[in-house]
C-alpha cells in the first residue's frame, strides 16, 4: 500500500486538496477528523483516553487498510501538540515492517490566508478549529509544531495552487 500523509497547520487546505487528490487516484481518504470528531463524543480534546484511542484507531486503520489490498489511503494530519511522538515512530516502523510506501506532503501558506481561511464555512461544519483568537494563542505556544515531522518529499503552498492543481502535482509525485 501507498499511504500519503497531507500534513500541515490549520486552514492550509489539508482536506480540499485530499479529496481532490482521491478523485485524481482512485484511492480512498482517511481524514483525521473523522476518528477526532468520533471521540469527542465521549472524550475531552487531549485527555489521556481521547489521545490513546486517537493514535491506536489511525495505526489501526493503516494496519488493516494494508492488509486488504488497499493500494493506496490518504490521511490528512495536523501536527499539534495532543499528537505525542511515539505516534510517528509507529506509523514509521508500522509501515516499514508491512512494506507500504509511505509519503510525507507538506501543504503550507502564509499566516494571512490561514488566518483568512479559518473561519469559512466548510471548516465551521465540520467542528475545526475556527477562532482566530484560538489559533494566534496556540500558535504562539508552539502547539503546531510538534510532533517533528519526517522531512517531506514534497511541499507546496497551497495560497499559490488551486487544490486541483495541488492534487496534480501530488499525484505526480507519488507515482515516482
Amino acid at each position: 500500500m501507498k499511504l500519503v500523509v497531507l500534513f500541515g497547520r490549520p486552514a492550509v487546505g489539508k482536506l480540499t486538496v485530499a479529496r481532490e487528490l482521491a478523485t485524481v487516484s482512485g484511492w480512498r481518504l482517511f481524514h483525521n477528523h473523522l476518528v477526532v470528531d468520533a471521540l469527542l463524543a465521549v472524550f475531552d480534546f487531549g485527555s489521556a483516553a481521547f489521545v490513546e484511542l486517537r493514535e491506536r484507531i489511525w495505526l489501526d486503520v493503516f494496519r488493516a487498510a494494508s492488509a486488504a489490498g488497499t493500494p493506496g489511503l490518504i490521511f490528512t494530519f495536523s501536527p499539534e501538540q495532543t499528537v505525542r511522538p511515539s505516534f510517528i515512530d509507529q506509523l514509521l516502523t508500522g509501515a516499514r515492517a508491512r512494506g507500504d510506501a509511505l509519503e510525507f506532503i507538506e501543504l503550507t501558506c502564509p499566516e494571512s490566508e490561514i488566518e483568512r481561511r479559518l473561519d469559512n464555512a466548510s471548516r465551521r461544519a465540520t467542528g475545526k478549529i475556527t477562532s482566530l483568537d484560538l489559533h494566534r494563542q496556540l500558535a504562539r505556544d508552539g502547539a503546531f509544531d510538534r510532533p517533528v515531522m519526517p522531512p517531506a518529499g514534497l511541499r507546496l503552498d497551497t495560497s499559490l495552487l488551486s487544490a486541483p492543481e495541488s492534487a496534480q502535482r501530488i499525484w505526480r509525485h507519488v507515482q515516482t
